[in-house]
C-alpha cells in the first residue's frame, strides 16, 4: 500500500487514542478490560504502545464490564471497559446496569463506525440517523453520563466530565461513544508545550483522581439533622446498626467500628456488605434480609433505635424485617435516602460517621447479650433430584471457610449456592466479600473475580453454581491466559435450582424445565485447559485439600463439586416450604422465629 502525505501524522501531534490512553494512566488506571473489534482496535493499539495500562481481552463484553466492576470494588479506583460497536456495545448493557444499581464507578469506551458513514447504512450504525437506533438513548438509562465524541477537540472536555461523573455522588458508569475516525484523529495540545508521550503528564491539565472525588465536609453536613440524629443516639439504650456496601466504597470501616463501640451496638450487615464489619466480633448480629439470620430480627425488636449506615435497605436487605422496622425508630447515615421511613443525615458517609461519633460519650460500651448469627441448616427436599454422591451446602461452605486466606477476596454468584455462602461463610478479615445484588445477574463473578485478582494480586475466590458457570464460566480461559490468582469453586446441582425449588412448591412441580442432565464440569474444564489445576471433589475433605493447594499457587485453580438441586438453601422466601414439609416447625434449624412470615422476592 502506498502512503500519501495526507496519511502521515503532522509533526508535534498525537493520535487521540494515544492521548486517551495516557490520560487513563495518569488517572491511576492500570487495566482496561474488554473485547476487541474493528471500531475499537485503535484504542487497544494505543494501550499496547503506551505500555502503562494493561489490556485484558475477555471472552464476552458482559464479563469485561464485570472485570472492570470487580477491579473498582477492590481497588476503589475507576474501572475501565472498552468494546466495539454493534453487538459488542449492546453486550455491555447488563454489566453497566449492575454497576449503575450498585453504585460502582466504571468508564465504558465504546467504538462506533466512522462519522462519515452515519445514516448511510454503515455496518453496526447506532448514530440514530437514517433509521438506525441511537446508542446514546440505549446507554443513558444505565449511566451517570453518556456522550458521543463528535470530534477530537471535544474529548478534552468530555473525558474529565465522564471520569468525574463515574466517581461522583452517586458513582456509577459513564459512557463515551468513540467513532473510529475520531479515535484516529491527530491532535495538538495548544499552549501546553511539547506533545507528551503516551502516559506522560500533561502540563496545565489537572490530574484526574482515583476514587471518589467530591466529598462533603463535616462543616457542610446539615446541622439540624446532625443534632437530631446525635440526640436520638445519645438517648438510646439498645441500638442495632445495619451497615451496607457504601461503608466499603467510602472506606469507612474504622468509623463504623468506632460508632458501634461507643453506642454499645449490635451490628448487622446487608447481604452485599459482609466485609464491612468483622464477622467474628462479639457485636456481629448477622446478615439482614432474605439470606440472613433470625438474630437480626430479634435484635431489631429489642432495639430502641436502628441505625442504617451506608445502605438504603432495599428489599433483599429488609425482607422479613418490615414489621420490626415499623415499630422501631430508624435513622440513616449516608448519601442517599433509605427505602424506609427514617431520620436522615446525608452527605459524605465518613464525615457523617465521624461527626455523629464525635458527639457521643467517648467511652466504650459492651453490647447487650444476643444469640449471634446462628445459621439455618439447609434442608433436603422430600423430592430430591440428586443423582450420585452430593455434598451438602453447609459442609461445602465449611470447607471453603477452612481454606480461605484472611486477605482473600470472595465473589459470590446468584442462586442456591450464593444464598448459602452469604448465610454461612464469614467474610475474610482483610478482603472484599462481594455479592452483585444490583441486578443479581448470573455469571457476574467470573469476570469480577478475575478483575479483582489482576488488580490486587490477591487470591480471589469465585463461588458459583453450574447455571452461572454455563453462562459466563468460559472466562476461566481469561484467567488461564493472564495467570490470574483465582480459585473457581463450582457448586454443580445440574439445575437452575432456585428456579426448580420455586417450580416444585409454587407451581405444583409440573414442569421440571430447570432440572438438567448430569454434566461432569471438572472433566470438561480439565480437558479444555490442560495447564489448569482442576479437581472434581467427591467430599468436603477433598474440596478443602484442593482449595489449600490453590492458595499456594500463583495462578488459577478450578474445583467442582456435586450438590443436590432439591436442597432448600437458607433463603427466607423458601423457609415456609420447609415448614410445610415438617410439622415440627423446622427442628433442624438452629434458630426459630414464629414472626418471620412468608417473604416474597420475585
Amino acid at each position: 500500500m502506498t502512503t500519501t502525505t495526507s496519511d502521515l501524522p503532522e509533526a508535534g501531534t498525537v493520535r487521540l487514542v494515544d492521548y486517551l490512553a495516557g490520560e487513563l494512566a495518569r488517572a491511576g488506571v492500570t487495566h482496561v478490560f474488554g473485547v476487541g473489534g474493528a471500531n475499537i482496535e485503535d484504542l487497544y493499539d494505543a494501550v499496547h504502545r503506551g505500555g502503562r495500562v494493561r489490556g485484558v481481552v475477555a471472552k464476552h463484553e458482559f464479563s469485561a464490564v464485570t472485570m472492570a466492576d470487580g477491579y473498582a470494588r477492590t481497588t476503589r479506583r475507576l474501572g475501565v471497559v472498552a468494546a466495539t460497536s454493534g453487538g459488542g456495545a449492546m453486550n455491555l448493557i447488563p454489566g453497566l446496569a449492575e454497576a449503575y444499581a450498585s453504585r460502582v464507578p466504571v468508564l465504558a469506551l465504546v467504538g462506533q463506525p466512522p462519522t462519515g458513514q452515519d445514516g448511510h447504512g454503515a455496518f453496526q450504525d447506532s448514530s440514530g440517523k437514517g433509521g438506525s437506533f441511537d446508542a446514546r438513548a440505549v446507554f443513558t438509562p444505565v449511566s451517570r453520563f453518556c456522550a458521543r465524541v463528535e470530534d477530537a477537540d471535544s474529548l478534552m472536555e468530555l473525558l474529565p466530565r465522564a471520569m468525574a461523573a463515574a466517581q461522583g455522588e452517586p458513582p456509577g458508569p459513564a459512557v463515551l461513544l468513540l467513532p473510529k475516525d475520531v479515535q484516529q484523529a491527530q491532535i495538538r495540545l495548544p499552549g501546553r508545550g511539547p506533545v507528551p508521550a503516551p502516559g506522560s503528564p500533561t502540563p496545565g491539565v489537572p490530574l484526574p483522581v482515583s476514587m471518589p472525588t467530591p466529598t462533603v465536609s463535616a462543616a457542610r453536613l446539615d446541622s439540624a439533622a446532625l443534632t437530631a440524629v446525635s440526640d436520638t443516639l445519645r438517648g438510646a439504650d439498645r441500638v442495632l446498626v445495619i451497615a451496607g456496601e457504601e461503608v466499603a466504597a467510602a472506606d469507612a470501616r474504622a468509623e463504623l467500628a468506632e460508632l458501634a463501640r461507643r453506642l454499645g451496638a449490635w451490628v448487622a450487615v446487608t447481604p452485599d456488605a459482609k466485609d464491612v464489619f468483622d464477622n467474628r466480633d462479639p457485636r456481629f448480629a448477622g446478615v439482614a434480609g432474605v439470606m440472613g439470620h433470625a438474630n437480626v430480627e430479634t435484635c431489631l425488636r429489642r432495639a430502641d433505635v436502628c441505625v442504617l449506615v451506608g445502605t438504603r435497605l432495599p428489599l433483599l436487605a429488609r425482607g422479613g424485617l418490615d414489621q420490626a422496622l415499623a415499630a422501631t425508630e430508624v435513622v440513616c447515615l449516608g448519601p442517599e435516602p433509605p427505602f424506609v421511613p427514617a431520620g436522615t443525615l446525608g452527605g459524605n458517609l465518613r464525615d457523617a460517621l465521624r461527626a455523629v461519633t464525635g458527639r457521643l460519650p467517648p467511652r466504650s460500651r459492651a453490647c447487650p447479650r444476643h444469640a449471634g448469627p446462628l445459621p439455618v441448616v439447609p434442608m433436603p427436599s422430600p423430592v430430591s433430584q440428586a443423582r450420585g454422591r452430593t455434598i451438602p451446602y453447609a459442609q461445602a461452605v465449611a470447607a471453603v471457610e477452612a481454606a480461605l486466606p484472611g486477605d482473600a477476596h470472595v465473589f459470590v454468584d446468584a442462586g442456591n449456592a450464593g444464598a448459602s455462602a452469604v448465610h454461612l461463610l464469614p467474610a475474610p478479615r482483610h478482603g472484599r466479600f462481594v455479592v452483585a445484588v444490583g441486578m443479581g445477574g448470573m455469571g457476574y463473578t467470573f469476570g469480577a473475580g478475575i478483575g479483582a485478582a489482576l488488580a490486587t494480586g490477591r487470591r480471589t475466590y469465585v463461588l458459583a453454581g453450574d447455571g452461572s458457570f454455563f453462562m459466563h464460566g468460559m472466562e476461566v480461559h481469561t484467567a488461564v491466559e493472564h495467570a490470574a490468582p483465582v480459585t473457581f469453586v463450582i457448586f454443580n446441582n445440574n439445575a437452575h435450582a432456585m428456579c426448580a425449588v420455586r417450580e416444585e412448591f409454587l407451581q405444583n412441580g409440573t414442569r421440571g424445565d430447570d432440572l438438567f442432565g448430569r454434566t461432569d464440569i471438572a472433566a470438561g474444564v480439565a480437558a479444555a485447559f490442560p495447564s489448569l489445576d482442576v479437581t472434581g471433589a467427591d467430599d468436603p475433605a477433598q474440596l478443602r485439600r484442593a482449595l489449600l493447594r490453590s492458595n499456594t499457587s500463583t495462578g488459577p485453580a478450578f474445583v467442582a463439586l456435586d450438590c443436590d438441586p432439591g436442597e432448600i438453601p437458607p433463603f427466607l422466601p423458601f423457609q415456609s416450604f420447609t415448614r410445610a414439609t415438617d410439622s415440627t416447625e423446622r427442628p433442624h434449624s438452629k434458630e426459630n422465629s414464629d414472626e418471620r412470615g412468608v417473604v416474597h422476592v420475585g
